[in-house]
């Protein structure tokens, strides 16, 4: 395929046949990609593992890629990396008719009402595990911080979407799940590079645990679970052709969407907290004069209880937040071709497309873009504030940008789950500065991973001590 057409962009190709640039690319796909433009500009194709990607580099020609959904297409490809990822079969439409369809149905769910539902549960259970957790911290304790967050988030998760597990050691069998789920994600990143399965060493079998956990007979003894996973249960019913295997693969994949990303992005939000004194002081600030407007007291004894509109209104906790999110991303937006195709774009701009091109936006390009925003290495907590509101026009070379930021991808690949995931990490925040002091407790900069470039939130390099006690 050396031969290009007019009009396609410059194809950047590696010298070992097949892998192209791949291992580069793994490396650092960041520092890769803004190379590559330097060199050929902001449009070209770059050969990785024997597919050719075009790099959108430009944030003012995402909305072409973004709105053209039905010559790009996305969920074909999601789905299939899924399957493979997660061990149900391909969902296709001879054999499983409209089941994608309804799948995607059912994130109504997570929008709306019944978001406000799901979302006070998740409130409750939090600060039941955090007060379980935390109720002996009269003096102060030392944890590993992600440790922690992983601790706390999955098991909220966990209860919210699944239900509580009603044994007299709840707490130690989710902590089970959990610590297999951690094993099993730490190989996802090879999953989905396409790595057999049985390359990874103990990765199948205990992908096989986990799934079990998942079939019907050990959901059915679960208490108080979500709509959102009930419905999920009562369209799986419907398919004769779904086996009981497949069905708890599907259950243990929703899992991993829910959680995958939301524990690491709840720890660099907190790390970068606690790096940054005045962001902690303005935030819980926020957070104290919120209760004592709405006359609610705090610790752990006393049940918080937020409103959607009070959630939003805390517009430091959420620029903290999205400065995290700015910083910790790193999705690529994927979009595969489904005919030859010429993909218009500003400036009479045009990019020949042949059927199966895979077309990509990279975001941490543009998150990370000094023009967007000034010192993008350094976080800075009230960067989305603008006169005490929420600031959301970002220019570049002088022109407002519609997209700047986007850590949970775009138009049709959008995160369904989104809304819940903001949510559960300011309530996350909102309980522990609520709640505890909280401080560092050893000196250390924790640096990115970045072994799951491209995938979603970066994992940190390293865990880091912090100590906290109950707020007197």
């Amino acid at each position: 395929v050396f031969d290009r057409k007019t009009g396609e962009p410059p194809l950047i190709n590696g010298w070992i046949p097949y892998l192209g640039k791949a291992l580069i690319f793994r490396k650092d796909a960041y520092k890769f990609l803004l190379d590559q433009q330097k060199k050929f500009g902001d449009i070209f194709t770059v050969h990785i593992a024997g597919r050719y990607i075009t790099f959108i580099m430009d944030p003012f020609q995402y909305v072409y890629v973004i709105r053209n959904s039905k010559q790009l297409e996305f969920h074909e490809f999601a789905n299939k990396m899924a399957s493979k990822t997660f061990d149900y079969p391909a969902l296709s439409k001879g054999k499983f008719p409209e089941l994608k369809e309804n799948l995607h149905r059912i994130y109504q769910y997570l929008q709306g009402k019944p978001l406000d539902i799901i979302s006070d549960h998740m409130m409750k259970n939090l600060q039941d595990i955090f007060e379980w957790k935390c109720s002996q911290a009269t003096d102060w304790e030392t944890e590993k911080m992600y440790k922690f967050c992983c601790s706390v988030m999955f098991e909220a998760s966990f209860v919210t979407l699944y239900g509580r597990v009603p044994a007299a050691d709840g707490h130690k069998v989710i902590s089970e799940i959990r610590d297999k789920f951690i094993k099993f994600d730490a190989s996802f990143p090879y999953l989905a590079a396409n790595i057999p399965i049985e390359l990874l060493g103990a990765t199948k079998k205990v992908r096989k645990e986990l799934i079990h956990h998942f079939l019907l007979q050990n959901m059915t003894k679960w208490l108080g679970g979500s709509k959102v996973v009930q419905a999920r249960q009562d369209i799986f019913e419907k398919y004769e052709l779904l086996g009981d295997y497949d069905k708890a693969a599907h259950h243990f994949a929703f899992l991993w969407a829910s959680v995958g990303n939301t524990i690491p992005a709840t720890f660099w939000a907190m790390y970068y907290l606690l790096r940054h004194p005045e962001a902690l002081a303005a935030v819980r600030d926020e957070i104290d004069h919120l209760l004592q407007s709405t006359g609610q007291k705090r610790g752990p004894t006393y049940n918080i209880h937020l409103t959607r509109e009070q959630l939003d209104n805390l517009v430091y906790l959420e620029s903290a937040l999205n400065e995290s999110l700015r910083m910790c991303s790193s999705s690529m937006n994927i979009r595969i071709s489904q005919e030859d195709f010429v993909l218009k774009l500003e400036g009479n701009q045009e990019v020949v497309l042949r059927k199966g091109d895979w077309i990509a936006l990279y975001p941490q390009i543009l998150h990370m873009d000094p023009e967007v925003y000034e010192d993008p290495k350094k976080y800075k907590f009230d960067r989305y504030i603008e006169d005490g509101k929420k600031k959301t026009t970002f220019y570049k070379a002088g022109r407002k940008l519609k997209y700047f930021l986007m850590p949970f991808g775009s138009g049709i690949s959008m995160c369904p789950g989104r809304f819940l995931a903001m949510n559960e990490m300011k309530m996350f925040l909102f309980i522990l500065l609520s709640h505890f002091d909280v401080e560092l407790a050893e000196n250390k900069a924790v640096r990115l991973d970045n072994s799951r470039m491209g995938l979603g939130i970066l994992l940190p390099d390293a865990d880091i001590a912090f100590r906290y006690k109950l707020r007197s």
